[in-house]
């Protein structure tokens, strides 16, 4: 008796209710059996609904707040194709003419749409195209990048103190708080702040901080090795300090032997 094959399952997300509730129906009707497991109404949340549900496709808007639709589909690094919803007259899609990414205008008409989930069809679990990250950069490029906070707030007792980003050793979620660990005066020192970590994140320059594990961010420049404790496990070693920090298997890539 043959298996049932299980249903391709999809992540749409959109600030906009209206639009985001127009892109589920028309997904609904032109890929029947498909599966939207998660909806998020910015890119902070899309990206932490990419880490937690794994969805095989993901519809995405160019433009949120937190972070791009551009900056999430560049974490998601192909290992799910993207489909990118923009408005009529977005400078940034004559990028796309490359072919290597899709992109279908809001309104989202049916016909269109049907035409990128045929294209995408055949790179469900295959490799990503090898110049994908090359153009979401240049996309990326076209978009405002948010400003960077040079320290961070963080409430200890009665005093706020000002945390220089630079001084950060790495950020880890603590039940509802966020975690920071920080170096002042050649000393270890730590906070709690309430922003959450998957919206520090996105404030953070992902040149320098990099996220290990969904609830982890580390500074790169601390970072002494990259251990792998077996098939599916590796954790990080930190310069001068004995903590040892989780790297989850999707971000066991970031540490490759030459």
């Amino acid at each position: 008796m043959t298996a049932t094959p299980s249903p391709v399952t999809a992540l749409i997300a959109d600030d906009e209710e209206a639009p985001r509730a127009q892109l589920r129906a028309a997904l609904l009707r032109c890929w029947p059996g498909v599966q939207i497991v998660a909806e998020a109404a910015n890119g902070v949340d899309a990206w932490d609904a990419y880490l937690e549900h794994e969805p095989q496709v993901c519809l995405l808007d160019i433009r949120m707040p937190g972070l791009s639709g551009i900056d999430v589909a560049r974490r998601i690094d192909g290992r799910a194709p993207v489909v990118f919803v923009s408005a009529y007259g977005d400078h940034a899609l004559q990028a796309f003419d490359a072919g290597a990414v899709d992109y279908v205008l809001k309104p989202v008409e049916d016909s269109r749409l049907a035409q990128a989930i045929e294209r995408i069809r055949p790179r469900l679990g295959a490799a990503a195209p090898p110049d994908l990250q090359a153009l979401l950069s240049q996309i990326g490029q076209q978009l405002r990048a948010p400003a960077r906070p040079s320290v961070i707030q963080a409430g200890v007792g009665k005093e706020v103190r000002l945390i220089p980003v630079e001084q950060i050793v790495y950020c880890e979620s603590d039940a509802r708080y966020t975690r920071v660990v920080y170096e002042e005066g050649g000393a270890s020192a730590e906070a709690l702040i309430r922003t959450p970590l998957k919206e520090l994140l996105a404030q953070l320059d992902p040149q320098a901080f990099w996220q290990v594990h969904r609830s982890v961010i580390v500074n790169h420049r601390h970072i002494a090795s990259a251990v792998r404790v077996d098939e599916g496990s590796m954790v990080l070693s930190l310069r001068g300090r004995t903590e040892r920090l989780p790297v989850s298997r999707h971000f066991q890539g970031l540490f490759r032997g030459q």
